[in-house]
């Protein structure tokens, strides 16, 4: 009796797409615009605060994007971050669920410079002048605007 019911099953089966009506195929999941606040991986790095699209960021650009990247991390607006809060986003190392050592060690002298006052938190002011610290060594030539080749020289050489 089984085998009675196994092979109209499966002619059914091998069927099936012969069955469809054309156009019956499933339209791709929508994927969601990138917000506005949050750039899209193509425009990644110091460019992303390039807000007027000339090719460099100059320092109002930056400052505004810094604030707004606060305003992002400062889940609970208190207008502080928390070390917690400061990290949240931070990917772990590899295929690990958590972060390794060595990220939390160098997480938390990253957290223990930004806390100038050494209260348990980040204001906004220290988190800006952390910002302006960066930004100055980016500007290597100190005209008030960087850009990719211009910040990655920097960065070469401090190493």
């Amino acid at each position: 009796m089984l085998k009675l019911l196994v092979i109209p099953a499966a002619a059914l089966i091998l069927a099936m797409p012969a069955l469809a009506a054309p156009g019956d195929t499933p339209a791709p999941a929508p994927t969601p615009p990138p917000s506005a606040d949050r750039p899209s991986r193509g425009n990644a790095g110091i460019m992303r605060y390039d807000t007027n699209k000339d090719g460099v960021v100059d320092r109002a650009e930056w400052k505004a994007g810094q604030e707004a990247r606060f305003r992002r991390l400062d889940t609970n607006n208190d207008g502080k971050l928390t070390e917690a809060e400061l990290f949240a986003r931070t990917p772990a190392v590899g295929s690990s669920v958590l972060p390794s050592d060595r990220q939390v060690e160098r997480q938390s002298a990253y957290f223990q410079r930004l806390d100038a006052n050494k209260d348990g938190v980040v204001s906004l002011e220290e988190f800006m002048a952390q910002a302006d610290r960066n930004f100055a060594r980016c500007d290597v030539n100190k005209d008030g605007r960087t850009d990719t080749a211009e910040c990655r020289q920097a960065l070469n050489r401090n190493r």
